[in-house]
Formats: C-alpha cells, structure tokens, sequence
C-alpha cells in the first residue's frame, strides 16, 4: 500500500464526511449525534484550514483519513495552542496512517508557532487514549461525566503534547497559508 500526505481541499469535503460519518453514528468517539454532510464539512474545512493545518493521507489514490489542527479556546492569551482532530477509514486503522498525519500536523503547528497541541478524548475510547499515549500526549485533567450520547454519561480526557518552548510567546503563531510551498512538501511531500 503506498501512502501519501498532502493538504486538503474543498473538493475531500465528501470522502471526509464519510470517514466521520461512522464515528458519529456508532461511536462515542464523536460527541455530535447526527452525521455533518459534505457541505457542512466543506464549511469546516474552509473556516479551519484559513488558519491551521488540515491534511489528508491518501492510500493507494484513495483519502483514507484526515487529521487538523484548530483553536481550542477564543481567548487571545490562548493563541498558542491548538487542538488535534484525526480520524482514519475503519478499513484502514492500524496502518500508520494516523500517526503519520498526527505527526505532520504536529510539525506544521511547530513551524508555525504553536506551544501546546490537545486531543479531547472520551473516556471509554482506550485505543485513542493509547495511540495518543504512544505520540507522546499526556492526561493532563479527567473531566468526569461532560457528555451523554446512547444512554450513558460519558467522560473525557484532555491531552497536551509540548510543540515547542517559551520562545515561541515573542509572536503570535503564523497561519497555515504562511508555510511556502517547499516547507508543505518537506512535511507532506514524500511517499511510503
């Protein structure tokens, strides 16, 4: 299987929308109850990726998942962090295809000036937690009951991975459209 990375484009909004589609209507991974279509996901894509970083890895031609970066919190003193979102075909999990776009995002959040990276993570979702665990995140607070979803309250744990240190406060962090083209294929550009 060969894999690439490359950024998203409005035009995925469709085949993201069915990775995701799965996670919201079987699982407790997603906190939202009904699906968002391809134009909702389009409407998403293009408001978070005017600022951060959103990839997809394509498997053999094909989009077998997505991984972004977006605001966690408004408040400006926030503005050096970020938050992870990922997520990977179920006919694909277990290939690296997560890690690797974790680890893209990761790099680009880095380059652009981002301190902390957090992932949100219910409580019952042990193979997220042990992933995130094995990308260096750390449980940094257990908020108990937050959500309800199929009859049952649900916790969540919040992750911070460091992305860089105290340096990084002399400047806000740049935009995603501030890499250069080189500085994407650097990141994205090879293939496995």
């Amino acid at each position: 299987m060969r894999l690439s990375l490359r950024r998203a484009f409005g035009d995925d909004a469709f085949r993201i929308a069915d990775i995701y589609a799965p996670y919201v209507k079987n699982t407790t991974v997603s906190f939202e109850y009904a699906p968002p279509d391809a134009a909702e996901m389009r409407a998403r894509f293009l408001r978070i990726s005017a600022e951060f970083p959103f990839l997809v890895c394509e498997a053999d031609g094909e989009v077998a998942g997505y991984a972004y970066a977006d605001r966690p919190f408004e408040r400006e003193a926030y503005r050096w962090c970020a938050e992870l979102s990922v997520y990977v075909d179920g006919k694909f999990c277990r290939r690296g295809i997560g890690g690797r776009l974790v680890g893209a995002v990761e790099e680009i959040c880095r380059r652009l000036g981002y301190r902390k990276m957090y992932a949100l993570v219910t409580g019952e979702n042990e193979n997220s937690l042990a992933f995130h665990g094995a990308l260096g995140y750390s449980v940094s607070a257990r908020f108990r009951g937050q959500g309800y979803k199929f009859g049952r309250t649900l916790d969540v744990y919040w992750l911070e991975k460091e992305l860089g240190g105290d340096g990084v406060y002399t400047r806000f962090p740049r935009p995603a459209s501030a890499l250069s083209d080189e500085e994407w294929r650097a990141i994205c550009g090879r293939e496995e």
